[in-house]
């Protein structure tokens, strides 16, 4: 009768045993899906359609007040030019204002003596259409500014978003040709998409750093010439695929 029970309590006890293991191999959520994971990259060169420059004018007085108003009145001429010739005063915008005083070392060393006063305004000059570039640095420099000291190029808001979606297009047409070269090697078929995750769009600026050797004279007998150039726009994306 004792081994009867044991047999019947020992036989419940392994029935029970077995119950997780027939759960854990029906569960398909712990049979993970077969994928070929793979990345794309796009590349596209393009012309910027936007210059920025950057253009000051420096004033040099012993009394500072001279200096000071001096460079405020050409500077005013120079904004009113600029919006003569088709800038908006929106895309004018004063990015440094200095008041800077010169001493004289040959003073030393019975103290230091204060030479001049030097004032230097400059403005950041956003022209939408980069054909003009040159012509908006002449009309600086005919207006009082005697330094340009950087010039880059960019592409508007609205190209870029255009070239985004071109590049990535690009890229996620590269990883499938990928994947589909992967799938065929290997006897297998793609049949969707478990994840798609979207690296760097990098759209650049591209400086030219010849303006900032020094202004372009007031006589120059033709219009300064600037050369755009072209950046390129990157993406890159990483696509895991189901497989069968």
């Amino acid at each position: 009768m004792k081994n009867r029970r044991f047999l019947i309590a020992f036989s419940f006890i392994l029935v029970l045993a077995m119950l997780p293991l027939s759960a854990t191999a029906a569960d398909p959520a712990l049979c993970p899906e077969k994928t070929i994971s793979v990345t794309g990259s796009g590349e596209i060169m393009a012309t910027p359609d936007i210059a920025v420059i950057t253009s000051g004018v420096q004033t040099q007085n012993k009394d500072v007040r001279v200096a000071q108003a001096e460079n405020a009145r050409i500077m005013d001429g120079l904004i009113s030019a600029l919006v003569a010739g088709g800038i908006a005063r929106e895309d004018i915008q004063t990015s440094g204002y200095t008041i800077y005083p010169v001493y004289d070392d040959t003073s030393l060393p019975f103290g230091q003596k204060i030479t001049y006063y030097q004032v230097t305004n400059t403005v950041q000059i956003t022209v939408r259409d980069i054909s003009r570039a040159g012509e908006v640095i002449d009309i600086t420099v005919a207006n009082g500014a005697n330094q340009v000291n950087s010039i880059y190029f960019k592409v508007s808001p609205t190209k870029e978003q255009a070239l985004r979606a071109e590049v990535l297009t690009m890229a996620v047409a590269k990883a499938r040709a990928d994947a589909d070269v992967v799938a065929l090697a290997t006897g297998t078929t793609i049949t969707g998409v478990q994840s798609i995750t979207i690296g760097s769009v990098y759209t650049p600026v591209l400086y030219d750093n010849r303006m900032a050797a020094g202004a372009a004279t007031k006589e120059a007998a033709v219009p300064t010439p600037i050369e755009p150039g072209q950046v390129t726009v990157t993406a890159q994306v990483s696509v895991s695929y189901l497989i069968r």
